[in-house]
């Protein structure tokens, strides 16, 4: 999500100068690369570019085509094959073993469905939101759809979409991500021709609230905020919960430990850090969360402190359930030896990044699996009628 606000923002800055732009987003990867299906890049027709389509090695050959692009004003498909010599006599080289397609779309100002007001439209609300590529694998003369719809919870937007019966199958599938939760590609054969769907769910950034505004609080803050996360700061003491102790912070409350939950917006998204150094405080927060749907719940301090506060918890009538159980971390953090506030810090917002991701945090030379799931199968193909 930082990377969709960052390519807004400088789609923006582009207008106000009157610069004409083009949106880069890799759609389809087959074997390894360093960005995966869901990369953007903004680039301008000066030559500025926002966010990354890979580590810095096709960037300067995608300029180059989003300056065509921008000319014709027809989106395009791009192809580069990092197993092929040729792509590594022009410079474009990657060191990956893997087949990159990346469609390159010029944005219309006049058009209200444009692929940035799109990516406006997702960014706008904290929710999660479906968007679908269109183009043509088969066939990189045919014309490439580009962004086509957009799926929101109870509403879909489409843009650009002739082929009805086509938009109801996009339609049926991006409702099927929503509900499955994941990113799914597809290949649909219609009047005769062939394209294929890159259907993306996108989610909204992480909400991180961290309980407690001490001096310790600070580098979380501001790890969590160059990551894209939204930052709630909560504390009962006035003089620590300030914005001129947290200037990158979204929201600041002083409040007490019974109205934090209140005050913010709880989503499968949405993690808490205890950290308030106050064991009544830090213990009447975790009793209205265990209860919450919350994926990760850290608690700062010696695991006998997060013993002793479910004990007290049991004796209430309050029983966590294991699931429960297992979205509450205390100790909380990686075990990477941190000492100092700042290497704290690191370690939490690195164990949130891989609870939210699904991962162990284990150190990449000793996992046997890819750092990314492998596109090894043949797309799915669904005939439309």
């Amino acid at each position: 999500m930082k990377e969709i606000q960052a390519i807004i923002q400088a789609y923006e800055e582009a207008q106000q100068q009157g610069k004409q732009t083009a949106l880069a987003t890799v759609v389809h990867v087959q074997g390894s690369s360093y960005r995966r299906p869901g990369a953007r890049m903004l680039i301008t027709q000066d030559g500025q570019l926002t966010g990354a389509i890979s580590g810095g090695c096709l960037e300067g050959d995608a300029l180059r085509k989003a300056l065509l692009v921008m000319a014709q004003q027809q989106p395009m498909l791009v192809t580069y094959d990092t197993t092929d010599e040729d792509d590594a006599k022009l410079g474009v080289g990657l060191g990956c073993e893997g087949i990159i397609h990346i469609v390159i779309e010029p944005i219309q100002p006049a058009l209200s469905d444009n692929p940035i007001q799109l990516l406006k439209t997702i960014s706008a609300q904290r929710q999660h939101a479906v968007l679908v590529m269109l183009f043509s694998l088969n066939d990189r003369r045919e014309v490439q759809p580009g962004t086509c719809l957009l799926q929101l919870p109870g509403e879909t937007v489409t843009a650009r979409m002739t082929n009805e019966a086509l938009q109801q199958a996009l339609t049926t599938d991006a409702k099927t991500a929503f509900i499955n939760q994941v990113s799914a590609t597809k290949t649909y054969i219609s009047e005769g021709k062939q394209f294929t769907a890159f259907i993306e769910l996108i989610k909204p950034a992480v909400s991180v609230v961290i309980i407690g505004a001490g001096n310790d609080a600070i580098p979380v803050a501001q790890m969590a905020h160059l990551l894209g996360w939204q930052v709630t700061v909560a504390d009962g003491r006035p003089a620590y919960a300030t914005t001129a102790r947290f200037p990158t912070a979204n929201k600041v409350l002083v409040t007490k430990p019974e109205n934090v939950v209140e005050q913010v917006m709880l989503d499968a998204q949405s993690v808490f850090v205890l950290m308030t150094h106050n064991y009544n405080y830090d213990l009447k927060v975790l009793r209205q969360l265990i209860s919450q749907c919350i994926p990760y719940i850290g608690m700062l301090g010696p695991r006998k402190k997060l013993v002793r506060m479910l004990d007290e918890l049991k004796s209430d009538g309050i029983e966590p359930t294991a699931a429960q159980l297992a979205t509450v971390f205390g100790p909380v953090g990686l075990n990477i030896g941190a000492e100092n506030a700042e290497e704290i810090a690191l370690s939490i917002i690195a164990e949130i990044k891989a609870v939210i991701a699904g991962r162990n945090g284990e150190s990449l030379r000793n996992s046997a699996d890819t750092i990314h799931p492998r596109v090894e199968k043949e797309i799915e193909e669904v005939k439309v009628s």
